[in-house]
């Protein structure tokens, strides 16, 4: 015959009661664990889980009144089936164990330099601390990328201060023995004057020169180059870059012309600043081209962009200095005293900046006789 709901309900009551009073045990238990492994606090759950079932079981079988027989087995089915929970709680809470482990694995990983090169540690069991995991290691990654970066910016700086220092050196001592002479009297001859005074008057432009490409790279790698940019024509500024070089590569026995090709049209460029790009990338190439080389300058439009391309005589750069040759300070292999119109290495720098500013490219390829340095401008809307 079957219980009235009254009686299903007193059942429930006296089965939840029992059920409760073990879980606020267990709860008390969770609290006093805190400090515990969260494999052992999983166990813990899951233990207090299976002993409130098994308690809420009995109690309730108590209060119907059942034989003490079948409350005997009642109560053997309820502690082999609470067996089986712990065995699968102490499972559940080592397996929970293992993944943390793994994750702290990965977290000490982060701040190991060169741990993305090391094969990572197995994956979690989990789906989210797999996921978890996956992302311990990406932001590993990217802190490795970034210290790389890092020692990368530090080796160009130390270099720059190299060649800055060496750079400062040359000048001033020259500027220095020349005013020790002319103090002294060493110098009284007025042609002897006059060419202590040229050289005083090219040492100091050098010195200039120096410290005005120091405060442009310092813009730039600051991000605060200020472009106040207007409608120009880019075959008017490369005529005029080639004017303006033509003399100094007549003068080191290098040809020097410029050709135009599918003439673009007016360009949002900031003149000084664009011009500053063309001066240095013609300077570097003349100085690289041996007396009898050629340097050529070509503008126009390819592959839907305006174009600017400096190609030399230089005899190529290394494949492995490519990379490199627009970083600060960078001068190949070949170190060398650099002459008296060279500057700290800063040039293709500047220009590399100045370019991106102007939300182009500057790239530079091996080609013919030498390279080929090539500035690319969007087109105007």
């Amino acid at each position: 015959m079957g219980k009235s709901v009254a009686e299903s309900i007193e059942l429930a009551g006296v089965a939840a009661l029992a059920a409760g009073v073990v879980g606020a045990c267990g709860a008390l238990v969770l609290l006093g664990l805190r400090g515990a492994s969260v494999g052992t606090q999983v166990a813990a759950v899951t233990l207090s889980a299976v002993l409130a079932v098994g308690v809420g079981a009995l109690a309730a079988a108590y209060a119907m009144f059942i034989s003490a027989a079948d409350l005997s087995s009642l109560a053997v089915i309820v502690v082999a089936a609470g067996w089986v929970g712990v065995v699968c709680a102490v499972a559940l809470g080592r397996q929970v164990a293992r993944a943390s482990r793994l994750l702290g694995v990965r977290a000490r990983r982060i701040g190991e330099e060169g741990s993305p090169d090391v094969p990572p540690p197995e994956r979690p069991p989990t789906r989210e601390l797999a996921q978890l995991a996956e992302e311990l290691d990406a932001t590993a990654a990217r802190l490795e990328e970034s210290r790389r970066r890092e020692r990368a910016l530090d080796a160009a700086r130390r270099e720059l201060v190299a060649w800055v220092s060496h750079d400062l050196r040359t000048p001033l001592a020259g500027i220095r023995a020349i005013t020790e002479a002319l103090e002294d009297g060493i110098a009284s001859d007025p042609q002897t004057v006059t060419r202590y005074l040229g050289t005083l008057r090219r040492e100091s432009d050098r010195l200039a020169a120096l410290v005005d490409d120091l405060f442009e790279l310092s813009r730039i790698h600051a991000g605060a180059v200020e472009l106040s940019l207007e409608a120009a024509s880019l075959a008017d500024l490369v005529s005029d870059a080639i004017a303006a070089a033509d003399p100094v590569a007549a003068a080191k026995g290098v040809r020097l012309g410029g050709r135009l090709r599918d003439a673009p049209p007016a360009l949002p460029l900031s003149t000084p600043e664009f011009a500053r790009v063309l001066r240095n990338l013609l300077d570097n190439a003349i100085r690289e081209t041996p007396p009898d080389g050629a340097v050529c300058v070509e503008a126009g439009i390819e592959d839907g962009r305006a174009f600017v391309a400096v190609a030399d005589s230089c005899g190529g750069i290394p494949d492995d200095d490519l990379p490199r040759v627009f970083d600060t300070a960078f001068r190949g292999r070949r170190a060398r005293t650099p002459a008296a119109e060279g500057g700290g290495g800063l040039g293709l720098a500047i220009a590399h900046g100045i370019v991106a500013a102007h939300h182009g490219d500057l790239t530079v390829t091996n080609t013919g006789p030498g390279c080929r340095f090539t500035v690319h401008l969007p087109l105007p809307s």
